[in-house]
């Protein structure tokens, strides 16, 4: 992957991590397989297979929407890229524009945010979000393997409702609308993903450490 550059990474703070706490909540891994994946989403062995789901605009009181409109933005899809820099997660999102501080894994104030990726056996999250205007497949465009926390519809949600789904690299993974999401958390250094969603890309999130005073903790294996 191209590098994060110090413009690109002082532009992150659109996305200010929250940081300072220390408590961790432990998310428990399992093998993304469809049986598990059940409410959540689906294994994607081609991507030109599965069809992104695009959720109509709500109408805003008595009157419907009309049909053939409100569902109509279409989709979008690039590449979003991974990397591992010290003990700092950095992803890019070609799709729609935006980079990000995914996780940490040392506490944040503790951990290097440049150099070479450290060793490590954890990521930090600190949130998490869901889009209610369609679903979202990640690909792995070169068999990496990845973890990711996925919590079930719903507001009031918590870490606890959190399960971290380790993809082996073989397929990629589908999520429906409005099912959240914590950081795409590859196993190697560096990876590249084809990210495709719909085009309006709202976003719904739950910040950890603002809202729980924890962040969670995804127990990573040793890459394959």
């Amino acid at each position: 992957m191209s590098e994060f550059d110090p413009a690109e990474i002082a532009a992150m703070t659109i996305y200010v991590p929250t940081t300072g706490v220390r408590r961790l909540h432990q998310v428990e891994i399992v093998a993304a397989t469809e049986a598990n994946l059940q409410g959540y989403g689906h294994l994607v062995e081609r991507p030109a297979d599965r069809p992104i789901e695009i959720v109509r605009w709500p109408a805003q009181g008595w009157r419907p929407v009309d049909d053939h409109s409100g569902d109509q933005g279409g989709i979008t899809e690039g590449i979003f890229e991974f990397g591992w820099r010290g003990d700092t997660l950095y992803a890019r999102n070609n799709a729609v524009g935006d980079s990000y501080i995914f996780a940490w894994s040392e506490w944040p104030e503790d951990a290097a945010s440049a150099g070479p990726a450290k060793p490590r056996r954890q990521a930090l999250v600190w949130r998490a979000n869901y889009h209610p205007d369609g679903g979202q497949l990640f690909y792995p465009l070169h068999g990496e393997s990845f973890v990711v926390p996925l919590a079930l519809p719903g507001d009031d949600v918590t870490p606890e409702h959190f399960v971290g789904f380790l993809c082996d690299g073989s397929c990629g993974l589908y999520i429906h609308p409005n099912i959240w999401h914590g950081a795409i958390v590859p196993l190697a250094d560096n990876a590249e993903l084809l990210d495709r969603q719909g085009r309006v890309h709202a976003r719904v999130s739950v910040d950890f450490a603002k809202e729980f005073g924890c962040y969670l903790a995804l127990p990573l294996p040793p890459p394959a």
